[in-house]
């Protein structure tokens, strides 16, 4: 089969705290995107809610209005901080996510930006599963009580390397999202994420390998960092996991930027010694990425 991974990739994930000042965190963010880059990484990943603290309270002030595309730099500064940095770099850029405003609903949303190299905007994802959980004891947390739920499988080319799916946090945890993508081609999903500390310990590292295992492709977390100050605590531990669901790189609580170098190799070698993708039993269980599944950007209607 031809490789899904065209030639050898250099991933960074950025693990950084954001605080209430909207321009500090924008020129923090820039920065470490461009530390990344002059270390060689070619796709470079920030966390869930980089531009802002995390939290219900949090997201109708620090939200923007991205559609129409291009929006004005009033209107998203985050997406001209994106754009403009990803084109300075030439790196591929997922922005991790910020809060999208649609004044035309009254929604929002939790939104995924992707860049080219160019500063070109290639995808959004708007978050598809909401966080909301109450575990007595330990924590409650309803985003539904503000955001408004996205409605696609994202998946995107980045013509030099191939596919990559793209997910936001909670969305993790429904594991159709990556098995559709991966069987449609990508090499790599990521997951912009910010579990807790209540969370974290019990399911981001399962999280992510059983992503990569049930799949065989790469997988990246990446979280922002601890702020005992912050009312969210993030668990922190960004990683990155390869195809046979080894830990490839892995962060501690603290802002910090982790690599991998992702092999061409890797998923054809893990998919020969063992082979899911030749052995699965659609006559017995039927194909989820096979049903209909709408890939069409959000951001289209602008």
């Amino acid at each position: 089969m031809a490789a899904l991974l065209k030639k050898p990739l250099k991933l960074a994930l950025v693990q950084l705290a954001s605080g209430t000042d909207k321009a500090a965190n924008l020129a923090h963010a820039r920065s470490k995107v461009v530390e990344a880059a002059k270390a060689g990484a070619n796709l470079i990943v920030l966390p869930e809610c980089f531009n802002s603290p995390y939290g219900t309270q949090y997201f109708p002030q620090y939200a923007e209005t991205i559609l129409p595309s291009p929006p004005s730099k009033d209107k998203s500064p985050s997406w001209h901080m994106l754009s403009s940095v990803a084109a300075e770099t030439k790196t591929y850029l997922v922005g991790g996510s910020i809060p999208e405003f649609v004044p035309e609903t009254k929604q929002l949303f939790n939104t995924s930006l992707v860049f080219s190299p160019s500063g070109d905007l290639l995808a959004t994802h708007r978050k598809t599963h909401l966080f909301d959980i109450d575990i007595p004891g330990k924590i409650k947390f309803k985003e539904s009580e503000v955001l408004s739920p996205g409605n696609k499988v994202t998946i995107l080319d980045l013509p030099e390397y191939g596919k990559i799916g793209l997910a936001i946090c909670y969305d993790v945890r429904f594991p159709e999202l990556a098995m559709v993508a991966a069987r449609k081609g990508v090499f790599l999903f990521v997951y912009p994420g910010a579990f807790n500390t209540t969370t974290g310990p019990m399911h981001w590292a399962l999280q992510a390998r059983a992503r990569a295992m049930d799949n065989q492709i790469y997988v990246a977390m990446c979280s922002p960092a601890r702020d005992l100050q912050a009312s969210y605590h993030a668990y922190g531990h960004s990683m990155v996991v390869n195809p046979n669901a080894e830990v490839l790189s892995e962060a501690q609580e603290s802002e910090d930027i982790i690599y991998a170098n992702l092999d061409e190799n890797k998923i054809e070698e893990t998919r020969k010694g063992i082979p899911i993708y030749t052995q699965r039993r659609f006559d017995v269980y039927p194909d989820v990425s096979a049903g209909k599944v709408s890939y069409k950007d959000e951001t289209d209607h602008s």
